[in-house]
């Protein structure tokens, strides 16, 4: 990996994306966290599950941010697969990769759910 402009490790994923019933693999479970670990990062995820798409000025428009420091967060959601990009003349319109954010949903659930679950039949304190 390799640092990016931000000063974060680059997410070349290189492996496909899973539907939300398929496990993640380790790189999509780090990729995809990494992702979520920033805070406009998260901001421009709920913008654009807010809407079916936004071009890269109105996700710029929306952030107190500069222009190139956006295209990076955009960058690295693209990447990490969370957002899908489609370019459109001299535009770039993304839109929320729904599938992708359900599947590491259910990967946390499914963590989540193997460790801290209550026990129905644990030993009585007596």
């Amino acid at each position: 990996m390799s640092k990016n402009q931000l000063g974060e490790a680059e997410l070349n994923l290189g492996v496909p994306i899973p539907w939300p019933n398929e496990r993640l693999n380790g790189e999509q479970w780090s990729a995809r966290l990494s992702a979520l670990s920033h805070p406009a990062r998260l901001e421009i995820l709920q913008y654009l599950a807010a809407r079916e798409n936004s071009c890269c000025k109105d996700v710029v428009n929306r952030l107190s941010l500069a222009q190139s420091t956006v295209s990076q967060h955009l960058k690295v959601l693209v990447e990490s697969g969370l957002i899908d990009t489609k370019n459109d003349a001299q535009r770039s319109c993304y839109t929320l990769n729904k599938e992708a954010l359900l599947s590491i949903s259910n990967a946390v659930s499914d963590l989540a759910g193997s460790c801290c679950q209550p026990k129905c039949c644990s030993p009585s304190k007596d």
